[in-house]
């Protein structure tokens, strides 16, 4: 039988039986694939290790003749372990794989599972303020899935102006001038600035407080 070896995430567990596991599992080259891990509820399953969540593992496993493969083996490669010292950063690390899940078909590129290590190394990061890193993986997710929001023209087609305030238009993706409005040039540069920088330095961006909220709204 033909093993195939490959690095993943794991973005959903389902027990299965007695013993098992259905795993849904984000890879860098395989897609998204689903695999049961049999026996993996066993106090000495050799695999259990290797299937947690919030952590990279490298897996080896059998393609089934439907959609279900078989798991192996299974091998901890990174375990983000930090993450679930805190209730806000847990719950979001949640939130943000079934939402990959949600999202993503079984030919998922491995943009998909390059950002998710991104993040959930961040999240890891006690020293990155929870908010930022949150807006910064929602802000590469809609990159990701093409629904980025238009920073450089309103949607009337005119430059975004320094001077103006705006609203946001979600039908459009994009900013309508508004002199009540609560968006201003800071949000928008704030926007900007995270499209252009990796998740890893954004602790060296300052003066964020002011727009976080408003930005995350939006």
């Amino acid at each position: 039988m033909n093993v195939v070896k490959t690095n993943g995430i794991i973005l959903d567990r389902t027990n299965f039986q007695e013993a098992d596991r259905i795993l849904t599992v984000l890879t860098p080259d395989q897609g998204k694939l689903r695999l049961i891990a049999k026996g993996v509820r066993k106090e000495r399953s050799k695999m259990a290790g290797g299937v947690e969540l919030f952590s990279v593992n490298e897996l080896s496993f059998i393609r089934g003749r439907g959609e279900i493969g078989t798991l192996v083996s299974s091998r901890l490669v990174t375990h983000f372990g930090t993450i679930v010292k805190d209730i806000n950063r847990t719950m979001y690390g949640y939130d943000f794989l079934q939402l990959l899940n949600k999202i993503t078909e079984d030919n998922a590129e491995a943009e998909y599972f390059n950002l998710a290590e991104k993040v959930l190394s961040a999240l890891d990061n006690q020293e990155l303020e929870l908010k930022l890193v949150t807006l910064w993986a929602d802000i590469w997710l809609l990159n990701a899935t093409g629904h980025a929001p238009n920073l450089s023209t309103d949607t009337d087609g005119n430059k975004l102006n320094e001077s103006k305030k705006y609203e946001f238009e979600l039908s459009q993706m994009g900013f309508t001038p508004k002199p009540s409005g609560q968006y201003k040039s800071g949000h928008i540069k704030l926007l900007r600035v995270l499209t252009k920088t990796e998740i890893a330095k954004l602790a060296v961006l300052e003066g964020t407080g002011d727009y976080l909220e408003a930005c995350q709204h939006l």
